[in-house]
């Protein structure tokens, strides 16, 4: 009923709505539902989609960590609950730790036993050697807010190779998309592609997986190419 959205729109409450017209809660839940007025948050404004991509490899890499559950068998997630089914539930965890090129897409991730400050600054060194061994010299760092990425050990890291440190805003994890989506990637292409026997098989297969994603795997974001294609192309190379 349009007078219920013209209220809501003037964020009155369901409770308000139905008292002010004389009408049942839950009538009012039920039309405010349908338009997809059911909660308040409904009547903000989408924040604008603001895309952006840096024009050369290493002005700019992301990293983020993704916690695995540890694997000590075939679990739910591809076989029936019943006999021969491992709850993996208490096992553990591992932790993937991700870095991505801003301006190409190519990778590198390791999977670490945690996610503390020691392990996060090795793991950013030896991300920014590999991509040095690609001709790529890494300017900024781009993190969320996590204690690992807040600490000294981690700024005295940036610090000796030179980068500079960005944060992304606190709660908005879209800031670091492009980190996030990576995740996102391996997750349904390796991670949960198939079932696993142990955590040592999947850790095994993700060598082989990141090598097809930047050498082989077409990247709709950048026209089709793969990652290693566009780092190429960037940096003038022949191939």
């Amino acid at each position: 009923m349009a007078e219920i959205e013209r209220l809501r729109r003037q964020r009155m409450t369901g409770p308000m709505i139905a008292q002010v017209l004389g009408m049942a809660r839950s009538t009012v839940g039920a039309v405010l539902r349908r338009p997809g007025l059911g909660k308040l948050a409904a009547l903000e404004p989408k924040p604008p989609v603001v895309r952006y991509e840096r024009s050369l490899p290493g002005e700019m890499i992301h990293l983020d960590i993704k916690k695995l559950g540890k694997i000590a068998g075939v679990g739910h997630r591809f076989a029936p609950r019943g006999p021969g089914m491992h709850a993996n539930k208490g096992c553990g965890w591992d932790f993937l730790h991700v870095c991505v090129d801003d301006a190409s897409r190519l990778a590198y991730t390791e999977i670490l036993p945690s996610e503390r400050k020691e392990d996060t600054t090795a793991f950013l060194q030896r991300a920014m050697n590999w991509l040095s061994r690609h001709e790529i010299k890494v300017q900024r760092v781009m993190t969320d807010n996590g204690s690992a990425y807040r600490s000294k050990l981690f700024a005295n890291a940036l610090q000796s190779a030179g980068a500079r440190h960005v944060r992304t805003r606190p709660y908005t994890p879209r800031t670091n998309g492009k980190a996030e989506r990576f995740i996102q990637t391996n997750l349904r292409e390796w991670a949960y592609a198939r079932p696993y026997r142990s955590s040592a098989e999947r850790t095994k297969a993700a060598a082989a997986w990141i090598n097809q994603y930047n050498l082989r795997r077409p990247h709709c974001a950048i026209s089709g190419l793969t990652p290693w294609q566009r780092v190429n192309n960037l940096l003038g190379n022949d191939n």
